[in-house]
């Protein structure tokens, strides 16, 4: 009898699961559908651009070549990636030292004004991206606020050249990118289980070995997560760059939009994207391993 029920057994198993693949694959479909859509084809076509020729009006001759992804490996580009990296790892850093402290204040003294607190931070997203940067560069200029506040207090006899230096750039990441750290810190910091930092000052722990032996360590999926929304858009920005360091200072992103505009040159526009893209997915993986799940499923 039992011999009979095991393959009915088996068979409806069978069928429950693929009943379940079928529900999971319907309501997956869209989102996989715009994945695919927006995500890998776009990709795939700046891939296949990137084998190809650019003729003597920037036209694209469609003969195969490796010319592009020769030129991209032994250039001088590498330089210019090189201060992408050294500028985003240096937004990120920054990002933390300011983040940490801002999230942590309204974890631990925000109390009924935490919403409050968060919405402040969220609400200057609400508006574009561009005339946030454009905003800053009112501040910061030769004639901003900064500037004229400074001279009509007689502390400086003539304007401070803020704007198109490395400084500039920095802090106009640092203010794009803040609220992405910031964010993920405070879910993680939210998090913690109050009985446990009880149970660290019980056992003697003072204030600053609490927070390095214990809430450090268990916030570290935030710290990764801000890490990963802060990271990784840095490493590709133009627009930043563009606006705060002129002609002076060049990213991964400005190369890339520059062959792609001005030189149009797309199939080496395209190599140049194609090896930002490769170097970012690099970076993401490494810190996923790293970070573990806990750091994706703040992330996402």
């Amino acid at each position: 009898m039992h011999a009979l029920n095991k393959p009915s057994m088996t068979q409806a198993a069978k069928r429950a699961k693929r009943k379940l693949v079928l529900e999971i694959t319907a309501y997956l479909s869209p989102i996989i559908l715009i994945i695919v859509v927006f995500v890998f084809a776009p990709l795939a076509i700046i891939l296949f651009f990137s084998f190809l020729k650019s003729g003597e009006y920037g036209q694209i001759v469609y003969s195969f070549t490796f010319e592009n992804i020769r030129a991209v490996l032994s250039g001088g580009y590498g330089k210019v990636f090189l201060q992408s990296l050294y500028l985003a790892l240096q937004t990120n850093v920054l990002c933390i030292l300011f983040g940490y402290p801002i999230a942590y204040y309204i974890t631990r003294y925000g109390g009924k004004w935490k919403t409050l607190w968060i919405f402040m931070i969220i609400v200057p997203s609400w508006s574009s991206y561009l005339i946030r940067l454009y905003a800053l560069k009112t501040i910061i200029g030769t004639n901003g606020i900064i500037n004229g506040l400074l001279m009509n207090l007689h502390i400086i006899s003539e304007p401070i050249q803020i704007l198109y230096t490395p400084f500039a750039v920095a802090l106009g990441l640092v203010f794009a990118w803040l609220p992405f750290m910031i964010l993920p810190i405070y879910a993680a910091l939210e998090g913690l289980d109050r009985s446990v930092l009880e149970a660290a000052t019980d056992l003697g722990a003072t204030p600053v070995r609490r927070f390095f032996r214990v809430i450090l360590p268990l916030t570290r999926g935030g710290l990764l997560s801000g890490s990963i929304l802060v990271f990784i858009p840095t490493v590709g920005e133009w627009l930043v760059p563009h606006i705060f360091g002129g002609s002076k200072i060049m990213m991964a992103g400005s190369l890339v939009a520059q062959k792609f505009t001005a030189v149009g040159n797309i199939p080496l526009g395209s190599s140049l994207a194609i090896m930002l893209a490769t170097t970012l997915i690099l970076i993401l993986y490494l810190t996923i391993k790293w970070g573990g799940r806990e750091a994706l499923e703040k992330a996402i």
